[in-house]
């Protein structure tokens, strides 16, 4: 293409496609950003955001708004199904071992960031309930229809439409031929109230064979309810949908599970997906690249999917910034970000087994540091050399 301005067109409105529209205005591009859903999402699960992607949003300018979201827990309880305490982990304990370059937010509160600062944009547009759904490309650009029946002639595609992304379909093949299940699920949407013995800041988790409920307190009676649990068929746990598929994991699960499910169905909107990662051996053809969960999905397990897609969005930019040819700026992204997220892939394979354990030995095995972080001699200890090493 030939304008001054050279022009890219971003599938999905997360924190993805969202960190690349800023990240392009930055640059210097002008940017419309097709979303399949008809008005943004809210909530989520909460993440610890910190590395490349707290880094990242340092240098594009919004970390002080992220800031001011995080969350700070005035004590993590691990609780047993009759709603008992069997171990809780004190606030400083935890603000400690998230360290100073580190923050705990809730996914919702990172893309709203993002949103209010792509809507300053005055070359960015974000076009609600509009997909895309072709993909033509030549050596000078690429032509990206979308289904509302336009066609957006762009220098850069980008695919950050999520696990399931139909970009990645179109140019890169099937889902399924892509797609590595970890044979879990999550599920996640915010309470109305907060449940009867959950204390206000506090997070508190009950977890048994094979499942685990969360409920994180966002202070009053604001909360996210958390669920994972093992499945041997995520796809048709998927297609059940939260539904069916919830009640019928955790109507036997005891201590506010009961409570919990009777708020789903008059949940404004609920987040529930398999657990998967993908493994795509290129994340760029042409003009046409993949990034965040549309790439890789590193997983809930690694702990490290929403820093990950700031930290590659804003990787990113700087390699258009550096290469004015989009093929090898690409190229050169790859280089730097993948090494980075094969890591994170390979770490949520290997801690897969903590998340959801499947027999009380191993439940037992996973909760042996924090049961020892809550112990007042060595949360002391703890909080002291962190605070030294940090």
């Amino acid at each position: 293409m030939t304008a001054s301005r050279r022009r890219a067109v971003v599938v999905g409105a997360g924190i993805a496609g969202l960190g690349a529209a800023l990240r392009l205005h930055q640059a210097g591009w002008e940017v419309v950003v097709a979303e399949r859903t008809p008005s943004r999402r809210s909530g989520g699960y909460a993440v610890t955001f910190a590395g490349v992607g707290y880094d990242a949003a340092e240098r594009m300018g919004i970390l002080p708004e992220l800031t001011e979201r995080h969350i700070t827990p005035d004590r993590m309880d691990y609780v047993r199904p009759d709603g008992r305490t069997r171990f809780s982990v004190p606030g400083p304990t935890v603000r400690a071992m998230v360290g100073d370059r580190s923050l705990n937010l809730l996914r919702g509160d990172i893309e709203d960031v993002l949103y209010q600062e792509v809507s300053r944009a005055d070359t960015v547009q974000i076009r609600f309930g509009t997909t895309v759904a072709g993909i033509e490309q030549d050596t000078d650009g690429v032509d990206v229809t979308l289904d509302d029946g336009t066609v957006e002639r762009a220098d850069l595609l980008v695919g950050a439409d999520g696990l399931h992304s139909a970009t990645r379909r179109l140019v890169f093949g099937a889902e399924d031929d892509l797609r590595l299940d970890l044979n879990h699920m999550a599920g996640v949407f915010t309470l109305d109230t907060l449940p009867d013995g959950v204390e206000p800041g506090v997070t508190a988790s009950l977890t048994d064979t094979g499942r685990t409920l969360a409920i994180v307190s966002l202070g009053g009676e604001r909360a996210v309810a958390f669920f994972g649990y093992r499945t041997e068929r995520p796809m048709d746990e998927l297609a059940d949908g939260p539904q069916v598929a919830l009640p019928r994991a955790y109507a036997d699960m005891g201590w506010v599970a009961p409570t919990v499910l009777e708020q789903l169905g008059g949940a404004e909107s609920v987040y529930f997906d398999t657990i998967s990662q993908m493994v795509v051996d290129r994340w760029s053809r042409g003009r046409v690249v993949l990034l965040g969960d549309a790439a890789w999905c590193v997983t809930l397990f690694a702990g490290f999917g929403s820093s990950l897609a700031v930290g590659g969005a804003d990787a990113l930019g700087a390699a258009l910034e550096r290469h004015a040819d989009v093929p090898t700026a690409l190229q050169a992204w790859e280089a730097e970000i993948r090494p980075e997220a094969e890591r994170k892939q390979k770490l949520g394979r290997q801690v897969k087994g903590l998340y959801a354990p499947a027999d009380p030995f191993r439940l037992w095995l996973r909760d042996l540091p924090l049961r020892l972080a809550s112990y007042r001699p060595v949360s002391a200890l703890l909080q002291r050399r962190l605070q030294l090493t940090s």
